[in-house]
């Protein structure tokens, strides 16, 4: 093994226990708020795996950009339906009028 493809384990072990460490620690009533926030992040990692597809020398690693680009569109649209679905909480009911049943 290289010591290139060390190093790069080594970023990507220690950034899993970052990101464990960092999202085991944020509240539940957070979680929501936060994924919001986090979609336009995600949108970066759609367009860095797109980049990675189209450049990619084997078939390896298109495969491997094609299955990066799903996962983080999944991510993505299941960001906005949650988003979606915590903003619809806030919303007041409607209110019946006199046609309604209403009084």
């Amino acid at each position: 093994m290289s010591s290139e493809l060390i190093v790069e384990l080594t970023v990507l072990v220690l950034a899993a226990f970052v990101g464990i460490e960092v999202i085991s620690k944020v509240p539940t009533t957070l979680h929501t708020p936060l994924m919001s926030g986090t979609n336009a992040i995600h949108g970066i990692v759609i367009v860095g795996a797109m980049l990675v597809t189209g450049v990619g020398d084997s078939t390896l690693a298109t495969v491997l950009g094609t299955i990066a680009v799903a996962f983080a569109t999944v991510n993505v649209v299941g960001g906005f339906l949650v988003t979606d679905r915590m903003l619809a909480m806030f919303k007041g009911r409607p209110r019946e009028g006199p046609r309604d049943g209403g009084s």
